[in-house]
This record gives C-alpha cells, structure tokens and sequence, in this order.
C-alpha cells in the first residue's frame, strides 16, 4: 500500500492538478496527451532493439516525449534514478541495461502509478528496480548516491524548476579526483520552447497538465541547470509545430 506524500511546504496547486490528470490516465489506460497537446504517445519514441527487451505481451505505456535511455549511455552496475516514472517503461529499460549488479529508482508523486509500476516490475520479474513515492522537489534520495538521472516530459511539469534540478544536482555522485571517476550524468527528455508562452497558457492548469503551460524557454531551462552546478549542458532539439 501506498500513501500520500506530505505536501511541500507553500506547494502550488499544480501538484494536486497534475496528479489527479496522470491518477485518470493510469486508471483508464489512456495517454497524457491530448489533440493540442506537444507530447507523444507513440511507442516509436524508443528504437526497436530497446522495445525489444521488454518480456512478450507486455506494452509499451509511455507518458514521455522522448528515449532519455538511448540518451544516458547507461552502464551496466550503474544506479539510476527516473524523475517521474510514471508507470515505470523507462526504469524497466534501464533496468535491463544496468543489469544485475545495477539499481534502478523510479520517484513519482502519484500513488496510482506507483501501484502500477510496482506490480508490472513484481509481474515481469524486475528484480532490481523500486519506486518511491516523492516530490521531485523534494526527492526521498539519499545525497551523492546516483551515477546517472533519467527524466521523460516530467521536469516541464513541476511548478519549481530551479529546485528539481538543486534536488538532482544533490543526489548524483560527485566526482571523485582520487580514481578519476566522473561526476554523475542527467540525460533528459522534455518539453521546452524558443520564445515565451501567452500568460493564459501559463495560467492554466490543465495546460500545466498537459506538457505546455509549464514549459520554458530553453536558455532558461540551460540557465536553471547552470545556477546549480550541472556543466557540459547540450541540447539535442526535436521541434513540434
């Protein structure tokens, strides 16, 4: 069973929009996009060789944007953590690509999702993977103890941007000068824009929902990503019209 998380302290009713939207989805198997919605639901978002990996008859429930795994260059052994897994696709993926000796971590706010990816992991078999139920604000992660952070159209979604990634910044391995070790890596997919949203779209919560309120100007999401420490930042872009 899972509970509630406590809310944040002054936390904008953004949060409570956005998880009842996804709690629906999940609860009628349906996508989180709709017809004016940037996001994709389409499981050719990931190459065929990735879908392949998932155990026959099972589907390729996706609330993302993109294939953040492809992305990371995961390793084997490496932990990984998934800001917003959502139903737990990307975390199965990495799963498999970290392996035995790797850990896989998925945070969601949503304890609806939480359930599902937690019995598809028990029903594939998914042994190294778990899911916390947490803000990404405010991740239920201990500091400096994930090698690689993973994110698919979720980032976009929360109302503090600036705090998502001090919280990822916090939580990944620093680098270590004695073995030579690099610091840790956060590979994202998400939703950004080259110019500035109308206010009304801004001021809409079922846009926030919807991928497109919440999305900012990509030298301010670079920006927010600097402020905190995070260095070597490039953007792969993909424009939606």
């Amino acid at each position: 069973m899972t509970q509630t998380p406590t809310p944040l302290h002054g936390a904008s009713p953004i949060h409570e929009t956005v998880r009842e939207h996804y709690a629906e989805r999940i609860k009628n198997s349906a996508s989180c996009c709709g017809p004016s919605d940037c996001c994709s639901t389409d499981s050719n978002l990931y190459p065929a060789d990735l879908l392949a990996t998932l155990p026959a008859g099972e589907s390729a429930i996706s609330y993302g944007c993109g294939d953040p795994i492809t992305l990371a260059s995961l390793e084997p052994g490496q932990t990984v953590l998934d800001l917003g897994s959502g139903a737990g696709l990307d975390c199965f993926f990495a799963a498999k690509k970290v392996g035995a000796t790797g850990h896989v971590i998925g945070v969601d706010m949503t304890p609806e999702m939480i359930e599902r990816a937690t019995s598809s992991a028990q029903r594939m078999g998914i042994t190294n993977v778990e899911f916390r139920q947490g803000y990404l604000e405010d991740l239920p992660v201990e500091s400096n103890s994930v090698d690689v952070i993973i994110s698919n159209c979720v980032i976009n979604l929360s109302p503090d941007k600036s705090k998502v990634f001090a919280e990822a910044f916090r939580v990944l391995r620093s680098p270590d000068p004695k073995s030579g070790k690099p610091g840790g890596k956060l590979a994202v997919s998400d939703i950004v824009t080259d110019g500035p949203l109308p206010e009304a779209v801004k001021q809409s919560l079922s846009a926030w929902a919807g991928c497109v309120a919440g999305a900012v100007e990509a030298k301010d999401y670079i920006g927010m990503m600097e402020a905190v420490g995070f260095t070597d930042i490039a953007i792969n872009p993909v424009f939606f019209d």
